[in-house]
């Protein structure tokens, strides 16, 4: 049987690779630029070599930034900029670039093919998930291993 690691040993420099679905980062990426929220992709303690980031609104209020019941000296959760795990993020599709392309179609049409090319938009950003990102632990900058997951 294994030992225990030290309770420093259990912090986010123990981080090696961090797993995202490619629908979470093109949901927070998307919620990013279409809004004033700020959506990031969370690891929350304990931490491990390999963790899951799970999409999180830090406007959305709940537990408080440490998930809520952990001692003040217990690290924090990781956030991940949605923009760090995106290579060249595309511009995003707007509703008046879509007009502007069609100026002569009826609004049905001009719909189609704005959802048309935002799920375009949104495919791209699923293809362009990096395979490393850089993540902030103890104030220093550390690159991981992204394990783009769907």
């Amino acid at each position: 049987m294994t030992e225990e690691p030290a309770d420093d040993a259990a912090g986010p420099d123990r981080i090696r690779s961090v797993a995202v679905h490619r629908e979470d980062v093109a949901n927070a990426l998307e919620a990013t630029l279409r809004s004033d929220r700020e959506v990031v992709l969370r690891a929350t303690p304990p931490f491990s070599g390999r963790m899951r980031a799970r999409l999180h609104a830090l406007d959305a209020g709940g537990a408080g930034e440490d998930g809520g019941g952990s001692p003040a000296d217990a690290p924090g959760p990781i956030h991940v900029d949605p923009r760090d795990l995106v290579a060249e993020v595309p511009p995003y599709p707007e509703v008046d670039d879509t007009a502007a392309e069609l100026p002569d179609a009826d609004l049905e049409t001009r719909r189609e093919r704005h959802a048309a090319n935002v799920e375009a938009w949104r495919e791209t950003v699923r293809e362009r998930v990096r395979s490393t990102v850089d993540i902030e632990v103890g104030g220093e900058v550390r690159t991981v291993d992204v394990n783009a997951l769907g």
